[in-house]
C-alpha cells in the first residue's frame, strides 16, 4: 500500500480552533515554566502487532498518524511550545521522539500503558531501528511508521510472547507518572507495571528516562543564533522569530540569565526577550553551526 493516499487532501486532524488554541497556548508563559499537551493518543502509529501476536497491522487507523498533513501540523504547533507529550490509547506503554521534516526535528511523547489489558498490543518491527544507542533493544531507534512517519523509538512495554487467553490481563498494564523538575527544567517520564509496589519493584524495560524541556524543540539541529545574556530579569520569555515570514518559530521561558537560541535550518532571524512588563527585540540574527557571538540584553 501507498501510505502518502492515507493523506487525504482536505483531511483534517486537528481541527482550526484547535490548532489556533495551540499557537496562542505556545506564547502564553504566564506563571508557566514547563508546558505538557494532552492528547487522547500519540501522533504516530504506536504498535505493530494487535490483539494477537500474529495480528500484524500496518496503518493503525485508530491513531493521531495520519492524515500525515494534520499530524505534523499538530507537531509543528506543539514544538512551538517546548511541550512534551502525554497520552494513552494505545494500551502500550512507549516513550517516542517525533519527526516532521527529518527524525527527531521534534518533541517527545510518552503513551502511558493501560491500567487494565484487554486487547494486546506490541511495538515489534520487522527491522532493528536506526541509530539506536548502544545496547538498546533492536526494537528501539529510528523507524518509519505505517504512515511514514518519522519516529524514534526510546521504549516499549511490549506484553510477553504468548497468546492472551484471559478476558483481562496485567500483561503490559500499568500506569506512568511524569516528574517535571522546574529547578533543572527536566522531565522523567515512569512506567510501572499494574500491581507493582513502587517501593520494592522495578518499572518496564526502558524507563525511567529522562530529558530536557528544551529536547522537545527537537535534539537534532546543529543551527544556533548568538548567546542571550540578560541582566535585570531571570528567567525571561524568549521568543525566536523568522525575519523572512515573520513567524514565530518557537517562544520558551529561559532558565536563568542566559539562553542559546537553537533553529532548524540557517537564515534571519529576530529574537524577542520579555519580563513580565518589558520586551527587547534584537534584529538580523544569522544562525550558525558554531558558537556564535553573545548579545548582552539590559532591563
Amino acid at each position: 500500500y501507498d501510505p502518502a493516499a492515507l493523506d487525504v487532501p482536505g483531511a483534517k486532524l486537528l481541527g482550526d480552533r484547535q490548532l489556533v488554541f495551540l499557537r496562542d497556548w505556545a506564547q502564553d508563559w504566564g506563571g508557566a515554566d514547563m508546558k505538557a499537551a494532552l492528547s487522547q493518543t500519540i501522533f504516530c502509529g504506536g504498535a505493530h502487532l494487535h490483539g494477537k501476536y500474529d495480528g500484524r497491522l500496518y496503518a493503525d487507523l485508530d491513531s493521531n498518524g495520519w492524515p500525515q498533513t494534520g499530524r505534523n501540523n499538530a507537531l509543528r504547533e506543539i514544538r512551538k511550545a517546548h511541550a512534551i507529550m502525554i497520552a494513552g490509547d494505545q494500551h502500550l506503554g512507549s516513550i517516542v521522539q517525533h519527526g516532521i521534516d527529518d527524525w527527531n526535528d521534534a518533541g517527545y511523547s510518552f503513551c502511558v500503558p493501560s491500567i487494565a489489558n484487554l486487547y494486546l498490543r506490541w511495538w515489534d518491527p520487522l527491522e532493528p531501528g536506526k541509530n539506536r544507542q548502544s545496547g538498546m533493544p533492536d526494537y528501539t531507534g529510528e523507524f518509519l511508521d505505517g504512515f511514514a512517519n518519522k519516529v524514534t523509538v526510546w521504549a516499549a512495554a511490549n506484553p510477553e510472547r504468548r497468546p492472551n487467553t484471559d478476558l483481562l490481563t496485567t500483561r503490559a498494564a500499568g500506569f506512568g507518572v511524569v516528574r517535571f523538575n522546574k529547578p533543572d527544567r527536566t522531565i522523567t517520564f515512569e512506567c510501572w507495571p499494574r500491581n507493582a509496589s513502587v517501593e520494592t519493584a522495578t518499572q518496564y524495560e526502558g524507563w525511567p528516562k529522562t530529558i530536557s524541556q528544551f529536547d522537545n524543540f527537537g535534539s537534532g539541529s546543529e543551527w544556533q543564533l548568538p548567546e542571550i545574556r540578560v541582566t535585570g530579569a531571570t528567567d525571561p520569555v524568549i521568543q525566536v522569530i523568522e525575519e523572512a515570514s515573520d513567524e514565530i518559530i518557537y517562544t520558551v521561558r529561559a532558565k536563568g540569565t542566559t539562553f542559546v537560541p537553537r533553529v532548524l535550518e540557517s537564515g534571519k532571524y529576530k529574537v524577542k526577550v520579555r519580563d513580565d512588563l518589558r520586551t527587547r527585540t534584537i534584529a538580523a540574527l544569522n544562525a550558525a553551526k558554531q558558537g556564535a557571538d553573545t548579545i548582552e540584553v539590559s532591563f
